[in-house]
């Protein structure tokens, strides 16, 4: 069993932390958490949200005695330390990559002293793990990106990224689900909308997931859908 510890974050959430790292066993082990923290609790538990290597339990104070929240939680962790640990459906994205798409990737393939078309292809022969949703609705953080083409976030971010702009910030990956200021590089645009509240399912996304990248021209890009 992973190392944890039980903090509060004001009065009506509890984080459990476990070690500071990008490890997908690590992330596969909360979200685990989150679902006996969820099982065990039941109406009392408003959310348990999944971080990289941590859960939030969202309660009512008013309702739920913080104490008790905190032993739910200690139990939920514990007797998960055997627990078979699985992975999420794959996911495959379409990118067009470069051009008006990918303004960035030329900066990429520089800090990488590789081609553009070495940097695609690095990009869509990784299986990136999902290891949690956020900052805005449907924004998923993917990794690991190959350390080649890890390159940092932007000095100078845009005050506007479109929609469904695939980029990268060091060894994460990541789809913009909606136009946002953004200081991650862009390397292409898929069509496919990573949140779409019209949409039966709104969230393309969910931590523990699975995600490929694959090329397809500009062209069809236009035609998509």
């Amino acid at each position: 069993m992973f190392p944890f510890r039980i903090v509060a974050a004001g009065d009506s959430a509890l984080v459990v932390e476990f070690p500071q790292r990008i490890d997908p066993e690590l992330n596969a082990f909360c979200i685990a958490v989150a679902g006996a923290i969820a099982s065990r609790c039941g109406a009392a538990l408003r959310d348990a949200v999944v971080g990289y290597c941590s859960v939030t339990a969202y309660f009512d104070p008013l309702r739920v005695d913080a104490a008790w929240m905190e032993d739910q939680l200690t139990a939920s962790v514990t007797e998960l330390a055997d627990a078979e640990l699985t992975e999420g459906p794959l996911v495959e994205v379409p990118v067009s990559y470069g051009g008006v798409y990918g303004p960035d990737l030329p900066d990429v393939a520089r800090f990488g002293d590789c081609s553009e078309e070495e940097v695609i292809g690095l990009h869509t022969g990784e299986t990136y793990r999902v290891f949690m949703v956020g900052f805005v609705p449907g924004w998923a953080y993917m990794a690991e990106v190959d350390a080649r083409i890890a390159i940092p976030r932007r000095s100078s971010p845009r005050t506007a990224v479109p929609v469904g702009s695939v980029a990268i910030a060091g060894r994460q990956t990541g789809v913009y689900p909606a136009a946002t200021p953004g200081g991650w590089n862009i390397i292409g645009r898929t069509p496919i909308k990573p949140y779409d509240p019209g949409r039966r399912e709104p969230f393309l996304f969910r931590a523990g997931d699975r995600v490929r990248f694959r090329q397809i021209t500009a062209e069809e890009f236009d035609r998509f859908g």
